[in-house]
């Protein structure tokens, strides 16, 4: 239920973020303070699967077309053959959870997230953590459902893995350290970054379901545009990231390693041109889509490893 693309965003950015705070502000540092880090750890993975739980209860017809290795969209479409799906990992889809199963689940991972924070990071943090549920919800659950809808689903991905996580682990991490709240060029940075790399995710990351979400009527940049142009548009994207992120560096060559980030982010756009290319040359096939779909995601996790050292 958690997919793990996305639980392995969620680790990574909160020990990026929780790391950078320590490493410049070591005098502060208190061990004692680990069990509530890894509450807030496991709040933030119980909201993973809350929102990743319910798409994939409401997305059951979608993915078993898409994405049949779901647990919850196999035992709900039975009648389709194995070929006819092509991700039977998802619980919902490949059957391994029941519907109501799955609303258990969810509902729990949900209740049992927002009991460790109100307990654990006061009412800020609170409502932040439950805007960022409801937010979730609104994608995936009728009568909104805004998945149905390009530009409200990007804004709501970029929004969640972008502003919210990497804000709130940083308010949350200076609170516990009784350090007075201060934007620091490092956070602003990553904030930044990080969220225009969600939307660049939330454009790609419907590539490789392309057909599930026309069979359904949902609209993404990928069935509007094609798989081409969203592809290109991604690198662009990506690429003006990287650009931005030096550019940042040397604005504030004072809170950075400019040699590292200079370095970090001319490789990162160099693996991309290159799976880009790949991309092209392989025709757009769909196992080319994934592959260059999966290294989307390994350079988002690569900006968190480095970030500490930024």
């Amino acid at each position: 239920m958690q997919r793990s693309p996305h639980s392995r965003g969620t680790i990574l950015g909160t020990t990026a973020v929780v790391s950078k705070v320590l490493l410049t502000n070591s005098a502060a540092i208190d061990w004692a303070l680990l069990p509530r880090a890894l509450m807030g750890l496991a709040a933030l993975l119980c909201g993973n699967g809350y929102i990743v739980g319910i798409n994939q209860i409401y997305d059951v017809d979608i993915d078993a077309v898409n994405k049949p290795f779901l647990p919850v969209a196999a035992v709900n479409k039975p009648f389709l053959p194995v070929a006819a799906v092509d991700k039977p990992f998802l619980p919902v889809a490949a059957g391994d959870l029941s519907p109501a199963t799955a609303w258990l689940l969810v509902l729990g991972l949900a209740a049992a997230g927002l009991a460790i924070v109100a307990a654990n990071f006061g009412p800020l943090i609170t409502q932040l953590y439950g805007f960022g549920l409801l937010l979730g919800t609104v994608y995936s659950v009728p009568p909104l459902r805004l998945k149905r809808f390009a530009v409200p689903a990007f804004m709501i991905i970029a929004t969640v893995r972008g502003f919210l996580l990497n804000f709130g682990v940083y308010y949350a991490t200076r609170a516990a350290l009784q350090l007075p709240f201060e934007w620091h060029p490092s956070i602003i940075f990553i904030t930044c970054f990080v969220t225009m790399f969600a939307t660049v995710i939330a454009i790609t990351k419907d590539l490789p379901d392309i057909e599930g979400d026309k069979a359904n009527n949902i609209e993404t940049f990928a069935t509007r545009m094609g798989v081409k142009n969203v592809s290109l548009l991604g690198v662009g994207m990506l690429l003006l990231n990287y650009v931005m992120a030096v550019g940042f560096a040397l604005k504030f060559s004072s809170h950075f390693n400019v040699p590292v980030m200079i370095g970090a982010h001319a490789l990162a756009a160099v693996v991309l041109l290159l799976r880009s290319a790949k991309l092209g040359a392989a025709g757009y096939t769909q196992a080319a889509v994934n592959s260059f779909y999966r290294w989307i995601w390994n350079l988002f996790y690569a900006e968190y490893l480095l970030f500490p050292l930024f």
